[in-house]
């Protein structure tokens, strides 16, 4: 659920380009040529494509000769359409337009926050396609966490009698908008109450200073996932972003590390 807008050492970017859904919803993306699998990068709450994970993930595969796609969900950054008419289930289904349309061959899939919640539904959608997982402070079931544990009184009230609830952004200046009928679609999509039936190799890292996620969530993934080869990297010192040099640079080896054949 974080933004990180730096391009540090970024390769030069791939022109913004948009899928049309049929609804008319225009997706922006930014896609790199290459070989399989395919990465593909899912962002965080009211993200967008233009972070440094992003953006350095997408030079790393370009080194590597890796294909590679960043986009933005509707109501975020490029993309058309209205933030506050967003769900879990829409931009899940805009990721899926996304693999389906975009997208050849095998895949991995990297979810920052939020975006960790939207891949392991998109692996489970497309299971027969996925090669592996990586979530960065994913945040499976935050609707529920949210309202049942970080809303004060007035704010549970406010969802109630608004429809919506609005308070600050630690990231971001402008405020968080969320509405009712956001968390009523994600509470509907919760992962964290059964297994999870995905065989793939999962990769999961979290910061130990994560204020908005806590790094115990990824060890619950880790528990509810059926895959046997799944690992939890827990960083000291590590915030929500995950976005310093050491961060990025291990982001990168645990993408190559699921690119790469193992037979």
């Amino acid at each position: 659920m974080a933004r990180a807008r730096a391009k540090a050492g970024a390769a030069p970017e791939n022109p913004v380009t948009t899928l049309s859904l049929d609804d008319g919803t225009a997706i922006a993306y930014r896609r790199t040529a290459g070989r399989a699998p395919v990465v593909l990068f899912c962002g965080g709450f009211m993200s967008d494509m233009s972070g440094v994970k992003a953006t350095t993930l997408e030079a790393f595969c370009r080194r590597r000769g890796q294909a590679f796609v960043r986009f933005d969900y509707s109501g975020h950054g490029e993309s058309s359409g209205a933030f506050e008419d967003g769900t879990i289930g829409r931009w899940a289904d805009d990721t899926l337009a996304v693999i389906d349309r975009l997208t050849e061959g095998p895949l991995v899939l990297i979810g920052s926050s939020m975006g960790g919640w939207i891949a392991l539904l998109a692996a489970l959608a497309r299971r027969d396609r996925v090669r592996g997982v990586t979530g960065i402070a994913a945040a499976p079931d935050f609707t529920r966490r949210m309202t049942e544990e970080e809303f004060d009184d007035e704010q549970r009230r406010s969802l109630a009698r608004d429809g919506r609830v609005v308070f600050a952004s630690p990231y971001d200046p402008r405020p968080y908008v969320i509405t009712r009928t956001l968390i009523e679609d994600g509470n509907a999509r919760c992962l964290l109450d059964a297994p999870i039936p995905l065989a793939c190799p999962v990769r999961l890292l979290h910061g130990l200073d994560d204020e908005s996620v806590p790094w115990q969530t990824s060890m619950r993934i880790a528990e509810r996932l059926e895959s046997e080869d799944t690992t939890v990297t827990l960083v000291k010192g590590g915030d929500h972003r995950l976005s310093e040099p050491p961060d990025l640079a291990r982001l990168c080896a645990v993408v190559a590390e699921l690119s790469d054949d193992r037979s």
